[in-house]
């Protein structure tokens, strides 16, 4: 007897777009896990197995090289599938930037994401309801590393990684900014890894980080630059040059306007500068753009500050009384501003 087959119908245009737009709402619903995907694997050393074994593993390669009891080992092709449909270079980039994911993947960051809604609808005037960051833990995050030991260290780890990474492309690509200059302090300078790249880079230059105490008494110096204690809105030690890397997209822009004028005081010799690196928003790459609208977003979780268009730089740097600047993006999403009294 011939079975009776029924048509099946095939979607119209209509509909594929309906389709279509339901597959990228769950994508958008569900992009949170890419994250938590990414910090488990970290913290589960794959990226660091995969690159012991030349850039390429096979499952068995990595249930072999990962401490992971029996019964979780079924679930490990399941994670890397999602990894691999991701992004499958995702292991390259994170052997040298996994402290940073662990960074801003923390508890701390996370719960003050999913407390956005609450602050976009507090009509209080209060500083718990400043930003979603204060609301959800009382304080702000440089008070929380002060108070926590442990994120203090993984915070700032994770700074120093992505400094490295940055600071690599900024003396290969971008290394004239420094031509002409003695001495600088990096201001904000966390453990000191754009200083140090910038002194063996530079032996000549005389290489100075200004921070907090809670970070700059955990650091051993070993020599290569001076570290200093204190307050960028109080005082900025004297150099030629003064150096901010991602510093003032932490501010809003009244507090910008202080910081760069402590470090215009700072510069005592003629033709001495500040130097910038921080995004630029508008960039013409999509991807490069959701990077910095992104980075926007966290700005907003987490501090009074944001990322910036290049006419609102420019009324900051005015407002401190500088006369003249010159911008150039580096990295995609990023971009390296010298700024002249």
């Amino acid at each position: 007897m011939a079975e009776n087959h029924q048509a099946v119908k095939m979607p119209t245009s209509s509909n594929k777009e309906l389709l279509q737009a339901h597959a990228e709402l769950w994508n958008l619903t569900f992009s949170y896990l890419k994250s938590m995907a990414l910090e488990c694997a970290i913290k589960l050393g794959i990226p660091t197995a995969i690159h012991r074994c030349g850039g390429t593993a096979s499952l068995t390669d990595l249930l072999a090289a990962l401490s992971i009891p029996e019964s979780k080992k079924s679930y490990l092709p399941r994670l890397m599938r999602f990894l691999a449909a991701s992004d499958d270079t995702y292991a390259h980039q994170c052997t040298s930037l996994s402290p940073f994911v662990l960074a801003q993947t923390n508890k701390y960051h996370v719960t003050a994401a999913m407390h956005f809604s609450d602050w976009f609808t507090s009509d209080e005037g209060s500083a718990s309801a400043e930003m979603p960051y204060k609301m959800a833990h009382g304080t702000d995050h440089w008070e929380i590393m002060a108070r926590d030991p442990k994120l203090n260290q993984v915070f700032n780890a994770g700074m120093a990684a992505d400094t490295q990474f940055a600071m690599n492309f900024i003396i290969n690509n971008c290394g004239e900014v420094f031509e002409g200059i003695t001495s600088i302090v990096d201001v904000a300078g966390g453990t000191g890894t754009a200083a140090r790249e910038i002194a063996k880079a530079f032996p000549h230059i005389k290489c100075s980080v200004l921070d907090l105490p809670n970070v700059i008494n955990s650091i051993s110096s070993d020599g290569l630059v001076n570290y200093i204690v204190g307050d960028m809105m109080s005082s900025i030690p004297t150099a030629d040059a003064v150096f901010l890397k991602y510093v003032l997209h932490d501010w809003n822009d009244e507090d910008c306007v202080k910081i760069l004028t402590q470090c215009k005081k700072a510069i005592t010799k003629p033709g001495g500068k500040v130097i910038i690196v921080d995004m630029v928003v508008g960039s013409p790459s999509t991807s490069m753009f959701e990077g910095q609208v992104l980075f926007d977003m966290l700005m907003m979780v987490m501090t009074p500050g944001k990322e910036r268009e290049e006419h609102e730089w420019g009324k900051i740097f005015m407002d401190a009384g500088f006369n003249h600047y010159k911008t150039r993006p580096i990295m995609g999403c990023m971009a390296i501003t010298e700024l002249y009294p």
